[in-house]
């Protein structure tokens, strides 16, 4: 085990020297003057939505109508969520009842997409076996599909299971969305091949193998894959195959709320504000590690 988390230290080291060893840029001084302008510029355009929302939802109602419009709220207030709350709660289906929908769907189908997508792609990325390649370059092509493309084929699969007004309508497809598995299998390339052996010589199992060496050295893969995942289920309205009331998502019912007209437009504010917090947090408690993967996804053993 000692000479195991020497090689997997020295590896690591290594990643890092290549990721740190750039080629010393020639510009001057006003050459990096202009680069971290734009940098600058287009940080401000966009942080610029998200300060809107933010501010929009903290304006009273003749705020929200006033013209010329105004960025930052005059006298802020918290009467949108509070409304918002009210509102939810006059509904004959419980606000926790919805949360507890959308949490659940989000958890399990992020929960089972990182785990079928990370085994998937260790024996993808690490072995040789019939059918492979062409097995990778069916989930490549798959990418190029978008979700409206195949809503029909999703649909008619699902309703033949029985699976229609259900959890696992949205559950089981984002087990196989093909995002998770390339780029899991992509970052797993980069692991070396020596780190397994030297496990499979020790004794280890394919499964400790797989739970105590690979997991842990493509942590900043499967964060990532996360974010994606569970901003994609946050987000679901569901509507195409939950039709019961009791069983619809938190943001089909804020939608809903949008939609009530001028006089919940405070509320249609703050619906986007809780809407979008969630992924935004999940986002900034695992940034460190997506940079990673931006840094190190080209680099190669």
């Amino acid at each position: 085990m000692a000479k195991k988390n020497k090689e997997i230290k020295e590896t690591k080291q290594q990643v890092h020297k290549k990721v740190l060893k750039r080629r010393k840029p020639n510009r001057s001084i006003w050459g990096d003057f202009f680069v971290y302008l734009f940098l600058v510029l287009v940080a401000l355009a966009m942080v610029f939505p998200l300060v809107f929302a933010v501010n929009s939802a903290l304006k009273p109602l003749d705020e929200l109508f006033m013209f010329p419009p105004k960025l930052f709220a005059q006298n802020p207030t918290l009467d949108n969520f509070s409304d918002l709350f009210v509102t939810m709660g006059k509904s004959w289906v419980t606000f926790s009842r919805y949360a507890f929908n959308t949490v659940f769907i989000t958890v399990v189908g992020t929960a089972g997409h990182l785990i079928i997508c990370s085994m998937g792609a260790f024996v993808l990325a690490k072995y040789d076996f019939p059918g492979g390649k062409t097995f990778f370059n069916v989930v490549v092509v798959a990418l190029m599909f978008n979700g409206y493309v195949t809503a029909i084929p999703n649909y008619l699969i699902i309703n033949a299971l029985g699976w229609v007004d259900t959890y696992w309508a949205i559950i089981v497809p984002a087990f196989a969305a093909p995002i998770g598995l390339f780029l899991m299998k992509q970052f797993m390339e980069g692991l070396p091949m020596s780190l397994i052996e030297a496990a499979q010589i020790d004794g280890a199992s394919l499964w400790k193998i797989f739970i105590t060496i690979v997991m842990p050295n493509v942590k900043p893969a499967w964060l990532t894959l996360i974010i994606f995942s569970v901003q994609s289920l946050w987000n679901n309205r569901a509507a195409t195959f939950i039709y019961s009331e009791e069983k619809k998502t938190l943001v089909y019912a804020l939608q809903q709320i949008q939609s009530g007209g001028i006089a919940r437009t405070g509320q249609a504010a703050a619906v986007t504000v809780v809407v979008m917090i969630v992924p935004i947090i999940t986002f900034i408690l695992s940034e460190s590690q997506t940079l990673e993967t931006m840094a190190s996804s080209g680099l190669k053993e």
